[in-house]
C-alpha cells in the first residue's frame, strides 16, 4: 500500500495545453527582448519538467522584474505607459501570513510615495497554484475612502466604496462618526482562510488639502484627496502563472481625480457645490455651468498638488506622452493595443491627438485583468 501510494505521489502532473504554451510565449519574448536568446531552450526545458513535476512553475527574479514591466506596457486602459521601463518591482512571494503582507503593503506605501515624489512601483505576492483560490486583497485601492450608506438612501463619503464598506462592517470594522474622507482599513486574504482586517497607520497615507489658485474659499470646502493610486484588486499574468495580489502605482492624471472621483455624479459629485460657490446659474444645462465648474475643479487639482510638492500630471501632457510612447512601440516593431474610451481623459477629449486616432483594443500578455470582488464570495466570517 505505501509503495502504491509514493508511486501515485510521483507520477507527473498532466499539463495543461494553453499554460505550457503561455510559458513558452513569455520565455521567448524575454530572452528575446533582454538579449539572451540562447539561453531560451534551456529555460524551456527547465520550465517544462517543472510543470510535469509540481503542476506550475516559478519565475525567476529577472523574469518576474520583466513581466511585470511588460504587463504594464500591454494595459490597452492605460494612458502612462511611456514609463513602463521605470517600474520598480518588489518581489514578495516569500511572504506567507496576512501580517506580513500588510506590512509589505505599508511598506509599498511608503516607499512609492517618497515624500510626494511619486515612484511607479508593484509589489508581487506568491502566484496562484493548483487548486487554490490564490492571496486576495479586498480593497480596488490600497487607499480609498469609505462610502456609509444613510437610513435616506444617501451616501457620506465616495458611493463607489459603500458596498465594501458595508462589507467590512459585516467583519466587524467600525467608525463611530462616518466622515467624507476616511482611510478604508485593508482587508487581505489568504486561500482556504478567513479574511483579516489592518487599519493602515494614518502617517504613512499623504493627502492633499484642495484650494484654488483664484477662489480664496475653495479651501474652505475641505476637499482632499490622497496622493497615491495603488490598483490592488487585479490579477498579473505572467507566461500563464497568476499573480492574484500584485498591487501597483503610477502617479494620478489630474482628471482621474477632478472629473472622475470627485466631479462625478455617481461619485461625489461636487460640481453643484462648486457652481453655487462660484455663482454660476445652474437651471439650465445650456449656461455650461457643469463644464465651468469641471474646469475649475480640475484647475484646483493640479494647482494643489503642485503646491503640496506631489507628483501629478495633467490630461494633455499626459496624451502627448501616449503619443511619444506609440511612436517608441512602433520603432521597436511591436504594436499597440488600446481602449480608446479609456485612453482619451474625460474632459477637453477632442482637444488631444489621441481622440482623433483609432486604436485596436486587444488584451495580450503579461498583463492585468480584473478579478471578482472577493466579499461577493465569501461568507464574510473574519479571522479571529
Amino acid at each position: 500500500m505505501l509503495w502504491r501510494h509514493n508511486m501515485a505521489a510521483t507520477l507527473p502532473f498532466s499539463i495543461p495545453e494553453e499554460l505550457l504554451l503561455e510559458a513558452r510565449r513569455y520565455t521567448h519574448l524575454f530572452h528575446k527582448e533582454c538579449g539572451t536568446p540562447h539561453d531560451y531552450a534551456q529555460r524551456v526545458e527547465a520550465v517544462r519538467i517543472e510543470l510535469e513535476r509540481t503542476g506550475t512553475y516559478r519565475h525567476t527574479q529577472d523574469e518576474l522584474t520583466y513581466g511585470a514591466m511588460v504587463a504594464w506596457r500591454n494595459n490597452a486602459r492605460c494612458i502612462g505607459r511611456l514609463h513602463w521601463r521605470s517600474l520598480q518591482v518588489r518581489d514578495m512571494r516569500h511572504l506567507s501570513t496576512a501580517q506580513d503582507i500588510f506590512s509589505a503593503l505599508v511598506e509599498h506605501i511608503r516607499l512609492a510615495t517618497n515624500g510626494g515624489k511619486i515612484r511607479s512601483m508593484i509589489t508581487v505576492f506568491a502566484p496562484q497554484t493548483p487548486g487554490q483560490s490564490g492571496i486576495r486583497i479586498w480593497n480596488p485601492q490600497l487607499i480609498r475612502y469609505a462610502g456609509y450608506r444613510q437610513a435616506d438612501g444617501s451616501i457620506v463619503g465616495d458611493p463607489l466604496n459603500a458596498d465594501l464598506t458595508e462589507a467590512m462592517h459585516r467583519l466587524g470594522w467600525r467608525r463611530t462618526q462616518g466622515g467624507a474622507f476616511d482611510v478604508l482599513p485593508l482587508v487581505i486574504q489568504l486561500p482556504g482562510q478567513p479574511p483579516e482586517i489592518f487599519e493602515l497607520p494614518p502617517e504613512c497615507v499623504l493627502e492633499v488639502m484642495l484650494s484654488h489658485p483664484d477662489f480664496p474659499w475653495f479651501e474652505d470646502l475641505g476637499i482632499k484627496w490622497h496622493a497615491l493610486p495603488v490598483i490592488s484588486n487585479m490579477r498579473l499574468e505572467i507566461g500563464g502563472i497568476s499573480y492574484t495580489a500584485a498591487p501597483f502605482n503610477g502617479w494620478y492624471m489630474g482628471t482621474e481625480i477632478g472629473a472622475r472621483n470627485l466631479g462625478d455624479v455617481e461619485r461625489y459629485n461636487l460640481l453643484p457645490v462648486i457652481a453655487q460657490a462660484i455663482g454660476l446659474q445652474t437651471r439650465s444645462d445650456r449656461t455650461l455651468w457643469k463644464d465651468r465648474a469641471l474646469v475649475e475643479l480640475n484647475r484646483a487639482v493640479l494647482y494643489s498638488f503642485e503646491r503640496a510638492g506631489v507628483t501629478i500630471i495633467d490630461h494633455h501632457t499626459a496624451s502627448r506622452q501616449f503619443v511619444h510612447h506609440e511612436k517608441h512601440e512602433r520603432q521597436a516593431g511591436r504594436s499597440l493595443y488600446a481602449d480608446w474610451g479609456w485612453i482619451v481623459p474625460p474632459m477637453s477629449g477632442s482637444t488631444m491627438p489621441v481622440f482623433h486616432t483609432p486604436y485596436e483594443n486587444r488584451q495580450t500578455t503579461p498583463n492585468f485583468f480584473y478579478q471578482n470582488d472577493p466579499w461577493l464570495e465569501n461568507s464574510l466570517r473574519p479571522a479571529l
